[in-house]
């Protein structure tokens, strides 16, 4: 095993951290947090070296993801549907690279770590511009884009193509990503419902992420639907062992 290949499982692993804390305080009080408040929380005490090692992790899964979209290691091609994959796993990449930022600021405990506001300075960035409802609604048809294909993945399996063979034979690896991802779905979903909420009222306070995604439903959904995203947290932490690599690809 690489060096590179030990911190990007490093990355897996720290956003199953990320997404099973989050699942955790939602399903044993009602406590939503979005990336940056759960490291902060988890940051606390001797926590914060935790979140160092986390802030590692997103580092080099951000690089990884932007790699594989300019290289196209998992040989997507070059047609349409191919590049739209390839662009949003740059976007991922990207979005993990600011979750390294996160955690640095985080482990540090400096202010900054949590921004728990992001999706609303968004939102409100977009009403001060001209079209700015347009943008938003654009904004939600993007969430549900990504939720629905998080649904297309749970019950297509296709995320164990991407897995080593031998995860594959695990009957309870399967049902962990189906659950997870449909989980993660419901939440792109409302998130999705959220930002139409906010181009309708003209309001960017409407707008949220997954912190309000899992606070607006109510308490037996919310409970359900923070399991689902344990279950993604812990599917997460299966791909840091059995993820296939490009230089382990078979």
């Amino acid at each position: 095993m690489t060096a590179f290949e030990a911190v990007t499982r490093l990355g897996f692993a720290a956003r199953g951290t990320m997404y099973a804390s989050i699942g955790y305080l939602a399903l044993r009080s009602g406590r939503t947090e979005d990336a940056g408040g759960v490291m902060d929380y988890l940051a606390t005490g001797a926590g914060g070296f935790l979140v160092a090692a986390m802030a590692a992790g997103f580092f080099s899964y951000g690089v990884w993801r932007l790699l594989e979209a300019w290289l196209d290691t998992e040989g997507r091609g070059k047609d349409a549907k191919a590049i739209g994959a390839r662009l949003a796993g740059a976007g991922s990449g990207l979005v993990h690279l600011g979750l390294g930022v996160a955690a640095v600021l985080a482990a540090l405990h400096m202010k900054g770590g949590g921004g728990g506001d992001t999706p609303e300075k968004g939102a409100s960035v977009a009403l001060s511009l001209p079209g700015g409802e347009g943008l938003l609604w654009i904004g939600a048809a993007i969430f549900a884009g990504v939720g629905l294909q998080q649904f297309r993945k749970a019950w297509l399996l296709k995320f164990l193509k991407h897995l080593k063979p031998e995860a594959a034979k695990r009957a309870w690896i399967p049902w962990l990503g189906r659950l997870g991802f449909a989980a993660r779905g419901i939440v792109f979903l409302v998130i999705a419902w959220l930002f139409v909420q906010a181009a309708r009222s003209h309001s960017s306070a409407a707008a949220g992420g997954i912190d309000d995604a899992l606070g607006s439903l109510p308490r037996s959904v919310q409970i359900a639907v923070a399991a689902g995203v344990i279950l993604f947290g812990f599917f997460s932490l299966t791909e840091a062992v059995y993820r296939k690599m490009p230089a382990t690809r078979r």
